[in-house]
């Protein structure tokens, strides 16, 4: 910030330097002029005009060529036109060349303070303060994605209004799991710059997530608005392969992916959709088209889920089970979600990078992971009281060789 002030001073010394310089001349000009006033001779000229023309009158007027009344009329006359001649030239007296400094220092402190109000009003402060806080927190070894998150809460809470912040807060936020947040803050960017189909296809998404991939009514309503100005919008079309997939409708998964594909500019975005595309030809049982990578899904987790004893009951069998993977410090997004019924309770799922919900966000790029099982009653992702809830810490992603981790739910959501 401190260059910037010093910018803007750089920039409005050349303006404050023109409204000073008549000052510095405005001596020699008055000087000047009343040399040229004092050395002005047209009234002496007009003098000895007039006096010829009256001796003439005169002359006349003895030879007998005019008699008085016309000499009379004639001297009127020419007394008239001398003061209209001497009237003319009359000027006001000069004005001291210091008269009117005081008003040069109130311009300049009024063209400052304009400039200063423009800027603040036009300029792009807050842009400058943002990337400042990045490139601090960047530049800092002991900055983390926590330190830039909160340093950049402070910068929404001092410019709700710019969408920059929002912008910047919003993957921050959807990468670090939090989707509350992150649906926040793109809400607030709709508001900010009006419903634009790429920002309603990420609130359409992140919703979907949100409700455990379900195409809610509220999800819904996103996604044919965004379909009615965007027909051809990668991330609504990618979200309804997804949802295609879920219910194995894999042909209509395919051809959504092959079309989001198409609008991406996302290479790893593009890639994940591929690896999607791969899984369900081979669960159609269709030979993969070799244009297609294959499937790379990597380490997984084999779980075991069952349902403690003292808790059987509480709960519908239709109720939604999810079972969760996350990275152990609860960074990232989830980064693999498979959903069942409490009623087919116990069983055993695998783990793996065809379950992550995020591309930036997948099971292999961990060691370890902490899984959580959770029963919803309103068949919400998001924890409400009466829930029930079971939880593992450290398992080991693995190839799949070993025994299933058992994850046994035994707690009520309070």
């Amino acid at each position: 910030m401190t260059l910037l002030w010093i910018a803007l001073a750089v920039l409005l010394l050349p303006a404050l330097w023109l409204l000073v310089a008549p000052l510095r001349r405005a001596a020699a000009v008055s000087a000047a002029q009343r040399d040229v006033e004092a050395n002005d001779r047209t009234t002496e000229q007009n003098l000895a005009i007039y006096r010829r023309r009256l001796a003439s009158l005169e002359d006349a007027h003895a030879r007998g060529e005019i008699d008085a009344a016309r000499l009379e009329e004639d001297r009127l006359e020419l007394e008239r036109s001398l003061l209209e001649d001497t009237e003319h030239l009359e000027r006001a007296p000069l004005k001291s060349a210091a008269s009117g400094r005081l008003v040069v220092p109130v311009v300049m402190v009024a063209v400052v303070l304009a400039s200063v109000a423009w800027y603040h009003h036009e300029g792009a402060e807050g842009d400058l303060a943002l990337y400042t806080v990045q490139r601090q927190v960047m530049s800092d070894p002991e900055g983390s994605l926590p330190v830039l998150i909160e340093r950049l809460e402070e910068q929404a809470a001092r410019q709700p209004d710019n969408p920059n912040v929002w912008r910047t807060l919003f993957p921050l936020y959807r990468d670090s799991g939090r989707i509350a947040e992150a649906t926040r803050a793109l809400e607030r960017l709709v508001t900010l710059e009006g419903r634009k189909p790429w920002l309603l296809a990420e609130l359409a998404q992140i919703r979907y997530f949100a409700a455990g991939r379900e195409m809610t009514e509220e999800v819904q309503a996103l996604v044919d608005e965004v379909l009615a100005q965007e027909p051809a919008q990668p991330t609504v079309l990618g979200m309804l392969g997804i949802e295609a997939f879920e219910s194995g409708d894999y042909e209509t998964a395919i051809d959504q992916w092959r079309r989001a594909i198409a609008g991406m500019s996302n290479p790893d975005s593009a890639e994940a959709l591929r690896e999607g595309i791969r899984v369900a030809q081979q669960r159609l049982g269709v030979t993969p088209d070799p244009a297609e990578p294959a499937v790379a899904e990597g380490p997984g987790i084999a779980v075991r889920v069952r349902l403690a004893d003292e808790l059987a009951g509480r709960l519908d069998d239709d109720a939604t089970v999810f079972v969760v993977a996350r990275d152990p410090a609860g960074e990232l997004p989830p980064l693999a979600v498979a959903r069942a019924r409490l009623g087919e309770l116990p069983l055993t799922t695998v783990l793996n990078d065809a379950d992550a919900m995020a591309p930036m966000a997948k099971l292999s790029q961990v060691e370890t992971a902490r899984l959580t099982v959770r029963v919803s009653r309103s068949g919400e992702a998001t924890p409400q009281p009466g829930d029930l809830v079971g939880t593992r810490g450290g398992v080991a992603v693995g190839m799949l060789d070993g025994d299933a981790v058992e994850v046994v739910i035994d707690r009520v959501v309070e």
